[in-house]
Formats: structure tokens, sequence, C-alpha cells
């Protein structure tokens, strides 16, 4: 099935412990400085960080991986959240922990991990940019989740049948390009606002669009895609060129695609998912798209 909803917003490694602490610490050595970081998380919830190894044919590489868990012994359904790039050096970008996002998760009874990306934050190797191909881009990235989960489904907390990636600008396009790769157990990707904006590229918008049918050939999974009429990134109607053009190539079970259009958020809708007021404008066809994949909910 497919969906188009508009105006939202207007309705309404050594795979070691490196840092454990419990919800109610004051700071977490490597804290990221951004807002979302600042943010309480509910009761008796633990924080790790991990370094995940992604093993490579030459070398490993140790990915900086926070993991979230709600009270229990598990096993817990797993969210996977993707950050995105934020200007400068990937090196300097802080730890992704999107506290009050990864609360929503956390109240219904998930895991929530956030992988730093190779040459992200703490995490090893160098970026791969992969110059203005960004289809290929984006699937460098995937390869990030892959390990991630490789790492992630072998724990005993973890519910390796249940699993849904979610991806924020950078992250989204590197969400919906593992969706054509695939992996055990996940039922479903969100892409908030994804995509790569690289306007040193001729016809960067253009690759973008053909970067999203090209996923689309082997993707696999139910999507939901969330943007805004207001992105500073990504003019109008460029986000819905993106949808239809990967609407163009799917076949099977990724043929379940909803596109949703918030409208104006705030002064940038870029921002959505990275701010606690957009919460209250995404949970709703969130939780729809989760019911509709089997996922809890409520």
């Amino acid at each position: 099935m497919s969906f188009v909803f508009r105006g939202l917003a207007r309705m309404m490694a050594r795979a070691f412990v490196s840092v454990a602490v419990s919800a109610a610490a004051v700071a977490v050595p490597g804290m990221a400085t951004s807002a979302h970081a600042q943010t309480a998380l509910p009761p008796r919830v633990t924080e790790q960080v991990v370094m995940v190894p992604k093993v490579g044919t030459l070398f490993t590489v140790e990915l900086e991986t926070t993991i979230f868990r709600p009270p229990g012994e598990g096993p817990f359904p797993l969210v996977v959240i993707s950050h995105g790039k934020a200007p400068g050096k990937p090196a300097f970008q802080g730890r992704a922990r999107f506290a009050a996002q990864s609360a929503e998760f956390l109240k219904r009874g998930y895991v929530v991990a956030l992988p730093m990306r190779q040459g992200f934050s703490r995490s090893g190797g160098m970026y791969i940019g992969g110059g203005c191909n960004v289809q290929a881009n984006g699937l460098v990235q995937a390869e990030d989740l892959v390990a991630a989960l490789d790492y992630l489904t072998r724990q005993s907390y973890v519910d390796a049948e249940r699993i849904v990636m979610i991806g924020q600008s950078h992250g989204g396009l590197s969400t919906m390009a593992f969706n054509a790769i695939g992996y055990p157990g996940v039922r479903g990707v969100i892409n908030f606002a994804g995509g790569l904006r690289n306007e040193s590229c001729d016809g960067w918008e253009n690759n973008l669009v053909d970067a999203f049918a090209d996923y689309g050939r082997t993707a696999r999974y139910p999507s939901l895609w969330i943007y805004g009429s207001n992105d500073s990134f990504w003019p109008w109607p460029l986000p819905e060129k993106m949808f239809n053009s990967y609407k163009s190539t799917v076949s099977g079970s990724a043929m379940d695609a909803t596109f949703v259009d918030v409208g104006d958020f705030e002064f940038d809708s870029h921002r959505l998912f990275s701010s606690r007021n957009g919460i209250r404008v995404w949970l709703p066809p969130v939780e729809a798209f989760l019911r509709r994949v089997g996922m809890p909910a409520e």
C-alpha cells in the first residue's frame, strides 16, 4: 500500500561496555552537548556506550554505539536510530543520543541503539563520502548499520526477530540504503528527512532522486517517509520526487511505502525529529506504522 498524508502539523570491536551509567546520572564522559543530550530518560533505564566491531577485509573499525535498555531482562524489540551529518569534520561530531526521542521507544518496551558511523565522533576509520555518487555513499553508511546489528542481535536482551530501523537526514539516506540490503528480523524502516546535499556536485538534486530509485529496486521492507515543506535542505517538491522515484522501482513488501508531509514545522522542518517539539507531530504516524508492521506501539 502507499499513502500520502499532508499538513499533519497543521492539524495538530571489542564489544565491551566502555561506559555504563544509569539514566539518573548527571553526566557521561564524551556526552554530546546538543539540546537533546540533556533530556532526562525514563526511570531505571540503562545507558551504555559500547565499541562495536565492524570487520573489514583488511582491518576492523570500532563504532561508538549508545544503547538504551528498559528495565528487565528482555528480550526486547529493537530500534536502531541513525544520525545525520553535521557541518564540519565528522570526527568532531558529538555522540548521538536523541534522549527525548529514544524515551518514546523505551516507554514502549524497546531497546534503542544509536551507532555512530565510521569516521563520526569516536568511531574509528575515516568518513567515506563517495564524492557525488550519493547512491554509493548511502550503501557505505549502511554497512555500519549491518555491523551494529551483527553485535546487537547477539545480545540476550534483544529480540532479533523484531527490529525497526530509523534514520534522520544523512541517517535517513543510510537507512533507505540499508533497506536495499536487508537483515533478518527487520520489520520496517523509517526515514526522517533523509538525503545528502552536496551543492558542489552538478545536478545534486537529480543525483539524490536517482539514488532512491536505485535503492527501491532491491528494497525489502515497508517504509515510512516523514518530510516537511519548509526543510532547509530539501526544497519542495524534492521530497515528493525522491519518494515517487523510489516507489517507481519497488516491489513486494517494499511497495508498502507511506509518505507523510507535515507541512511547515517551526522555522525548519529538517529539525522535526531532533526537536522535542516535533515528537507530538511525528509520533502518531510512527505509531500507526509500528502497528502495521507488527511492532509495539503503545
